[in-house]
Parts: structure tokens; sequence; C-alpha cells
């Protein structure tokens, strides 16, 4: 029987405006499909104008500027709708989907939804259920004392994963299936008899006690910043009254 990690898998990437969830756009994105290794990906993309700036530092890292995205971008409104047709696409079809730092990304659609279709993402899923495998999560829990930074680029180069054209969102997306195919293959002891359902639910877990740790790092080093433990999905911030 074939393990997941040499199955089916889906992936998917943004770019955005920046980095907070909650008021920040997305500019692009993309879905890969790969029916298995070394078998050629079917690559969705998407280019939208966000009807926002895109600040100078945003386009220092993907490259997307006001003019091109005025120009070639289309509307928010059926773009994010496309995208999350897009992925529900993937859970009735029952492949996993590989999200880099889900949290971001998916947080970052469920908003775009709400702002724009007053819709969310949840209800994409409600007939197939969202099956998520974070490269970030599981490379930090099974390899968790190895010391470092733990980006895409990291992980490409910790796990011989080729990466061109980073912060492109189809290029990044597949080096994310990619990494997540390696970290199966150097963890299939501890992996190749749990489902990708059951990593789903696993990781929930495991990104909240890596939450907690790094929350402790940053309270013991004196930093501001708040972790949010939440996964695959940050939960809607409450209405001020």
């Amino acid at each position: 029987m074939t393990c997941w990690y040499e199955g089916p898998l889906a992936a998917f990437d943004t770019e955005t405006t920046g980095v907070d969830v909650e008021t920040d756009r997305i500019v692009s994105a993309s879905v890969v499909v790969q029916e298995g290794p070394s078998i050629r990906p079917r690559i969705s993309r998407w280019l939208i104008n966000p009807g926002v700036p895109v600040p100078a530092s945003a386009t220092a890292v993907h490259g997307l500027t006001d003019e091109h995205l005025q120009r070639n971008g289309r509307w928010p409104s059926p773009v994010v709708e496309e995208i999350a047709r897009a992925l529900a696409e993937q859970s009735a079809a029952g492949r996993p989907l590989v999200i880099m730092n889900a949290p971001f990304d998916l947080t970052m659609l469920d908003r775009e939804l709400r702002r724009h279709r007053a819709s969310s993402l949840d209800r994409w899923f409600e007939s197939a259920p969202l099956l998520v495998l974070d490269p970030r999560v599981l490379d930090k829990h099974l390899d968790r004392y190895r010391k470092g930074r733990r980006t895409l680029t990291d992980l490409c180069a910790h796990y011989g994963v080729t990466l061109e054209g980073a912060h492109d969102a189809a290029a990044d997306a597949m080096a994310s299936l990619e990494v997540v195919r390696a970290v199966g293959r150097r963890f299939a002891t501890r992996l190749e008899r749990l489902s990708p359902a059951e990593l789903h639910t696993l990781q929930s877990g495991w990104h909240a006690a890596q939450a907690r740790g790094l929350q402790a790092w940053f309270a013991k080093s004196g930093a501001p910043e708040a972790v949010d433990p939440a996964w695959p999905l940050r939960p809607e911030m409450p209405t001020a009254a």
C-alpha cells in the first residue's frame, strides 16, 4: 500500500500585502496538485488587485507592484471564492493539502472571504473536511532539537529540495509539497502508519505545544509578541462593541 507521502498531494500558498492576517490582503495565490512523486504537477494561479496600496516592503519580497496588480490582477471577490472552491475540490477528492505555516495562509483566505463574500472558509469544508499537512509543524515536532531557523528556504536546504523563484506562490507551494514528501521519507518509521486525518489532528496539538514554547521564550526574553496556538485556522477576531 502506498504511503500518503508517496501518493497524491495538493499544496496551497499565497503572497500578500503584509503579515497581519486581519488587515492585510492576498495579491497572488496558487494551488499545486501532484498525483505522485516525479509526476508533472497541475498548477493553478491567481493574481489579485487587492484594492489597497502594496507596501514597498511587500513588493521587495514577492516583486508584485501596485502598477502590475492594477493592470493584471482581478478583483478579489470572485477570485477568493474560486480559491476556496479549488481547495474544497481537493478535500472532496481526498487529497491532503500541504500548507507551510497553515494558520497564516488559511486565515488570510478566511478573512478575504468574510471581507468580500460575507462568507467564511469553514463553510467550504462542511461535506469534506480539510486535511492539512504543515511542513513547519511536522519538521519542528519530528526534529525538535535541531537548531536554526525553519523558514521554507531553510527546510528546503535541510531536506535537499530545490526552491526556484522563492516567494512566488506556485514555486513556494511546490517546494512545500516536496518538503512534506521528504519529511515523510526521513521519518517513515514514525509517520507511515498514520493517516493524513490522524496527522491533521496530531498537528493541532503539536502546533499548540510549539506555540506555548515560543510564547514562553518571548516572555523570558521580554518580547511583547503574542503567539496564537490555533491551527490550521485562527478563529475570527471578536468585533469591538
